[in-house]
């Protein structure tokens, strides 16, 4: 399986109503995983009504990938999850979340080494062999560069996929903010990034600060898609054509009309581009 080659959203409840009413000319949605681990309610049964209608993409943000060892229990209740709606897409982080029993609400960065990857690939390959399906691993935004990373990121997503034969999910967003962050060029990392083995985008806005050293932007999921990223995603469409691409905006939510525009705006590139790559 895999998602339509055209623009997607992220599910939030509170959409449901329009989104039942409208019936919006989507692609897909999708959800995050930790929100659907409970066996019933009115989540689920918003989530098979919406799974009747369109393509699903399901994202995990728990398994703690690049951590030191996997939740067993969780990844089961996941394999569950995705049993039951049968996603036609399933996506992780590469990032860790957890140490031992302890969860931390957020995601963060690792060390770019040889040992680092060896124990992702081996728990990539542990993920997709239990969930008996492909997996697509997301890459990060950081805010810092660990010295001891002896790996350019591109290359260590790239020993990944390659060694594990999981797929990548390009978030456009986080190729921006951690460039400018780490005051690199957005264009030279795409360069270096393996777009063949891309199975979905994620577009979404960030938060900026000013401090001394210069701008540091926050991947915050709370507002438009910034200007910057749209012409990045516009170039990343230009060497990929179209590509299963998803609006993420998970705080600070808006009206439905203003969500559903974002998703019309990345809609109307991916068909210029699919005619003028047609046209050629």
């Amino acid at each position: 399986m895999a998602l339509p080659r055209s623009a997607g959203l992220g599910f939030k409840a509170q959409h449901f109503p329009a989104i039942r009413e409208t019936k919006p000319q989507l692609g897909f949605f999708e959800i995050h995983a930790e929100n659907y681990l409970g066996e019933g309610g009115a989540p689920h049964a918003m989530l098979t009504a919406l799974r009747q209608d369109y393509a699903l993409s399901i994202h995990g943000v728990g398994l703690s990938i690049g951590g030191p060892s996997l939740d067993e229990t969780h990844l089961a209740r996941v394999k569950a999850l995705c049993d039951r709606y049968e996603p036609d897409s399933f996506s992780e982080h590469l990032a860790w979340s957890s140490h031992g029993a302890e969860y931390l609400n957020d995601l963060l960065p690792l060390p770019y080494t040889a040992q680092t990857l060896q124990q992702i690939c081996d728990h990539v390959d542990h993920v997709q062999e239990v969930m008996g399906r492909r997996l697509l691993l997301e890459n990060p935004s950081t805010y810092v560069i660990f010295a001891q990373s002896e790996i350019p990121e591109t290359e260590f997503m790239n020993q990944i996929a390659q060694r594990t034969g999981c797929g990548l999910l390009l978030d456009v967003n986080n190729v921006f903010v951690s460039c400018v962050n780490h005051r690199m060029d957005p264009l030279a990392y795409l360069n270096a990034f393996p777009l063949h083995r891309v199975g979905e985008i994620h577009l979404g806005g960030h938060d900026e600060e000013e401090l001394p050293s210069g701008p540091l932007l926050i991947d915050s999921h709370g507002s438009e898609v910034a200007e910057p990223v749209w012409a990045l995603y516009g170039e990343v469409l230009s060497r990929t054509g179209a590509m299963p691409s998803l609006v993420e905006w998970d705080n600070d939510l808006p009206d439905w009309q203003v969500l559903l525009a974002e998703a019309q705006r990345a809609e109307t590139m991916i068909r210029d581009q699919s005619r003028h790559a047609a046209a050629q």
